[in-house]
């Protein structure tokens, strides 16, 4: 293939890929986006093929076979709550191989027209330089998220004195083995930079506690995008820039709508995190505090005398896998005259858009699915607020008290609704550690169970009961 066929085929390549990060805006075009995106790597892919400097086919393949392999075994398998945890795998994957290219790079300069094994072009050891510094540091910091979501290492956050100190020493110590390599050219500067960067990784995420993780993600994907595209400039693959630099910025993007969902700035997540493991408070820790619990039946009663329910899905909706229950309780109150809607807060669950992507599994109609801001004044008119496995998203403690950490984190105002049932396994708080006062409210009824079993005991006794 000619240079100007190769240039034009990464060019729509590059076009689906934009395509596809557009079709991945909403749940409407979701899966078109993906559709776009598959195609866009096929064609980038069997363009690379077509390159002279491709000769080994027969590698090619294998990894190709086995990377395929792997990938259609994790789809199939994965649940949908171990979405955060995947993605964060994937991403250190992405980090491994910008650091794995911009090694063969400089020690194999030849095969990639960049000069020869200490004579290469300055322009080239910036770029593979800081592609491997953000490969290294993407590398660890995912596999320690990783860990953190999946429940391998503890989600509270990990401090020690002096930690900041250590981190920008570390910070400086990597700018100046980035110029020891562009001058000297030097192994051992190449591989203190991976050191260093694999060290960094670690200690820039460990202290960032289990509410702050979703932002890390999507930061830990902006870092993989930023790695790509710096061994794109590398490799002279106008492809692997564009692509790089779209994940790159539309992962930044993604993170600063989170910080902006949770009141929190992007420094003020790296630099100190909240949120972790807490204790589960049983009803002796309550004091003089008490909470009004009811059954299936109770729920079933208050929501079919209602005119307007609104449904407030949280993680613990993920983890039971109750989607599906729900939208079958939707649709017996819809059956039965209520106006049944559904409000989504931009960091439910653990990644945005995982409620969205739950319940249009369960085939929940798009238009009654709405965001915090289309939907939060709504609440006072509301009869039911019904919220299952939500918490900080719902926490009134985020508007009123100034010593909560959530303070100014935007919160679904479902405590100004008639009556408010709260599925929940117990009283323990969300991943802030705060406690949540709504629990505590007269309008407020306590539904402790399993959530997919209370959806489905709400069903039998919506069908079960009156008119």
């Amino acid at each position: 293939m000619s240079a100007s066929l190769t240039a034009f085929a990464y060019l729509i390549a590059s076009v689906c890929f934009i395509m596809a990060l557009r079709g991945l805006s909403s749940p409407k075009t979701a899966r078109m986006g993906n559709i776009y995106g598959i195609s866009g790597m096929v064609i980038a892919i069997l363009t690379t093929l077509t390159l002279p400097s491709v000769t080994s086919f027969g590698t090619i393949a294998l990894g190709i076979a086995i990377g395929g392999a792997l990938g259609a075994i994790i789809a199939l398998k994965i649940a949908m709550t171990a979405l955060p945890q995947l993605v964060a795998a994937f991403h250190s994957l992405v980090g491994l191989a910008a650091v794995f290219v911009a090694g063969a790079a400089f020690f194999s300069p030849e095969a990639y027209g960049i000069g020869t094994v200490g004579d290469i072009k300055i322009a080239s050891l910036i770029e593979m330089s800081i592609g491997t510094a953000i490969g290294a540091i993407t590398f660890t910091g995912s596999i320690i998220a990783f860990g953190k979501l999946q429940g391998i290492l503890p989600g509270k956050p990990l401090v020690f004195r002096g930690q900041h100190m250590v981190n920008l020493g570390l910070g400086i110590a990597l700018i100046l083995c980035v110029i020891w390599l562009t001058i000297a050219q030097s192994d051992t500067a190449f591989w203190v930079i991976v050191a260093i960067s694999l060290v960094l990784g670690v200690l820039i995420i460990v202290p960032i506690g289990g509410a702050d993780m979703p932002v890390v993600v999507s930061m830990l994907n902006s870092y993989s995008g930023w790695a790509a595209a710096g061994i794109g400039f590398t490799l002279a693959n106008p492809a692997l820039i564009i692509v790089g630099a779209l994940v790159g910025s539309s992962g930044a993007i993604l993170s600063y709508v989170m910080c902006k969902g949770m009141n929190r700035s992007f420094f003020n997540v790296i630099l100190g995190g909240f949120g972790g493991e807490t204790a589960t408070p049983g009803m002796e820790d309550l004091g003089d505090r008490t909470v009004r619990q009811g059954a299936a039946e109770d729920a079933a009663f208050i929501m079919e005398q209602a005119t307007k329910v609104i449904i407030i899905p949280g993680y613990g909706m993920a983890v039971a896998q109750a989607q599906h229950a729900l939208a079958e309780m939707a649709q017996v109150l819809e059956e039965k005259g209520v106006d049944v809607r559904y409000a989504i807060h931009p960091v439910a669950g653990r990644m945005p858009g995982h409620m969205n992507v739950l319940l249009a599994e369960a085939s929940v109609p798009y238009d009654v699915v709405f965001e915090l801001d289309e939907i939060n004044s709504d609440f006072s008119s509301t009869d039911v607020a019904f919220v299952i496995g939500a918490n900080d998203i719902t926490n009134p403690a985020a508007k009123t008290d100034k010593s909560s950490p959530i303070y100014g984190m935007p919160v679904l105002n479902v405590e100004e609704s008639g009556t408010v049932l709260f599925i929940k396994r117990s009283l323990a708080s969300g991943y802030a550690g705060v406690d949540n006062p709504l629990f505590y409210e007269d309008n407020t009824m306590m539904l402790f169970a399993d959530a997919k079993k209370m959806c489905e005991d709400i069903v039998k006794a919506l069908k079960g009961g009156g008119h």
